[in-house]
């Protein structure tokens, strides 16, 4: 066997195994991703919810959350976050919940769904 033709099928085996090395690598960048957004929108809807149940202020809560949430999108609608509660009763218990609509880097898959969600008994 010459060398050129060891080369010739060096380049084939190559063309055959580069689709699934990118597809290996981008399913690895976009899981990463997708893990990071999740564990900030959980962070943030914990950041909302403590706002509510220390200071009692829903609009607070929410934009505590939003701003927490900034690092995901900066374009989180109010509407997406919500809240149990409006009034929080000392010893009850309020929820705050923020979603978003993770757009992936390929559009191979998605967008994803993902909600973040904290729980926090009110008056401290």
């Amino acid at each position: 066997m010459s060398q050129d033709s060891e080369r010739g099928a060096a380049a084939v085996e190559f063309a055959i195994l580069l689709p699934l090395l990118l597809m290996l690598v981008l399913g690895t960048i976009e899981f990463g991703r997708a893990y990071n957004a999740q564990i900030t929108l959980t962070n943030a809807a914990r950041d909302g919810v403590r706002v509510m149940a220390i200071a009692n202020d829903a609009a607070g809560a929410k934009t505590a959350a939003k701003n927490a949430a900034a690092s995901v999108s900066a374009t989180i609608p109010t509407s997406d976050v919500m809240l149990s509660t409006d009034k929080c009763s000392t010893g009850n218990q309020v929820t705050l919940t923020i979603k978003y609509n993770l757009a992936t880097i390929t559009g191979i898959a998605g967008p994803f769904a993902m909600t973040g969600k904290g729980v926090m008994l009110c008056g401290g």
